[in-house]
Formats: C-alpha cells, structure tokens, sequence
C-alpha cells in the first residue's frame, strides 16, 4: 500500500561556485639575463669565500636575506641547486665549499701495516682535554645546516657537538643522557 500522506524530500543540490575567468597566459616565461645570472652567481661566490664550507641550503638563504633571490623551492631548486652544481663542476668553486652532512661513507679505519697504524697514530693522537674537568660540556644544536659553523669551534675544544635535526629520536636522547650519566 502506498502512503501518499509522505512529504516529498527535495533533492540535495550541490552546486560548487564559479570559477574566475583568467585570460591565457603567455608561453614564454620571463627568463634572467646572462648579466642577472651572473650577478646570482658573484653573490653566491661573495657568500661562499666569506662563510664555506656550506650546505645548499645555507647558500640560499644567504642569498634571499641579500635579496638576490626570492624565497621560493623554485629559487631554491630551480637557481641555487642548478648554479652550484654548474659552478663546482666548470671549476668556479672548489667542491670542498659545499658541504653535505647528510651522506657520509661508513667503513671501519684500517691499516696496510703495523707500523703504518702506529705512524697514523702519532699523527692523530689527541690528549683527553676534559678528563680531568669537574664539568662534563656538551654543545645541542637543532640545525644540520649549522653543523659546519659550530664544528671548528667545539672541535678546538674537544666538545660534543650533538645535532638533533629538529627533533630528536627517543634513541638518540637515551644515548646522549647514557653519555652524560657516566662522565
């Protein structure tokens, strides 16, 4: 049997909004000159002799807070990363100015011969300098890309550098507090 007291639901309508009109754009997209690559590329040389080694990154944001490029992943990917890869490899820059702490090679020192671990030895041997400290110091810093400013310095003072990349694994933390508690 039918019903026919029911009262009609309506049908939901879902219409989305009008989307803006835009003109077509041009195909040629504004290219730098030769002279404004160049100028990017003396910046970045200027930046490099005053601070390397440095990372990609830090190349770029000195570059941005001297305004010679804009803020963007294009300037980042597009500009820094191409122009520094073409200067290491044309020679303009030494490859050792750009450094990369995110790669490194994992292999045990050894040695041809006896005697050439010990003469390896001499050279690198390196007095404790906080052994007999009341103090244990330890320097935490959350930027990688900053690694290579403060690892001169905590070097010359043989401090820990403890780089956590933002943030640190559970791991990490118990390693370094390990480290700590039996000083």
């Amino acid at each position: 049997m039918l019903n026919t007291n029911s009262t009609k639901i309506p049908k939901r309508t879902t219409s989305k909004p009008k989307k803006p009109s835009y003109g077509a754009r041009s195909i040629k997209a504004l290219r730098r000159s030769k002279a404004d690559i160049q100028a990017i590329r003396d910046a970045m040389i200027d930046v490099l002799a005053e601070y390397q080694p440095m990372t990609v990154r830090q190349v770029y944001y000195q570059l941005v807070s001297r305004g010679a490029i804009a803020k963007t992943e294009a300037q980042y990917k597009g500009t820094v990363i191409r122009l520094l890869v073409e200067m290491r490899r044309d020679g303009t820059i030494p490859y050792d100015w750009i450094a990369d702490n995110t790669r490194w090679m994992r292999k045990p020192r050894t040695y041809s011969s006896l005697a050439g671990m010990l003469e390896r030895t001499q050279q690198t041997y390196r007095r404790a300098t906080w052994d007999n400290q009341d103090d244990y110091v330890e320097v935490w810093l959350e930027k990688e890309a900053l690694a290579g400013v403060l690892y001169p310095i905590t070097d010359r003072w043989d401090v820990p550098l403890m780089v956590t990349r933002g943030y640190p694994s559970v791991s990490y933390i118990y390693e370094a507090a390990r480290t700590i508690e039996y000083q």
